[in-house]
Formats: C-alpha cells, structure tokens, sequence
C-alpha cells in the first residue's frame, strides 16, 4: 500500500484535457484522477511540455494554471496553481 502524501484526496478522473502554453502549443492529454489540488495527466510522451501550463478541460470550461510536480513515462502529476 502507497503511503498518501496528498493535502486533498483525488479522485478516479477520465476525462480529455488539453495542456495549452507559450504562443498557443498545445498537448492532448488524459486527466486520470484530480483533486482541488492537482492532477495526474496521462500524455504521449511529457518531453516538450514546460514546468508550468494551463490544464484546459473543455467540458466543464475549465482553465486551470499548473506547476509540474513529477514526471514518469506517460504521465505527469500536477499541483494547480492559484
């Protein structure tokens, strides 16, 4: 068993999310599980995305600022920044 190390419990997520920075780059991505701290974000590969982008969730019209907090080979984990 993980030892939880997280200020707020996330929750199992699938949702289609778009990691959107610079002069419009954007990724395609797949939020896993989210919390009203962060995220876990499932992506191709998270060479090329910057330590800090905003998470775009078109259906819930959502524009949340992030700050990388871990990377691993398809995902990343996120803090929101607020």
């Amino acid at each position: 068993m993980m030892d939880e190390h997280r200020t707020a419990p996330r929750r199992r997520f699938l949702k289609a999310g778009r990691i959107t920075f610079g002069g419009g780059a954007t990724f395609d991505c797949t939020i896993r599980n989210f919390s009203e701290n962060g995220a876990a974000l499932e992506v191709g590969s998270p060479v090329g995305i910057p330590e800090r982008f905003t998470l775009v969730i078109a259906a819930d019209n959502l524009h949340l600022p992030c700050r990388v907090i871990w990377r691993k080979e398809t995902r990343i984990g996120v803090h929101f920044e607020t």
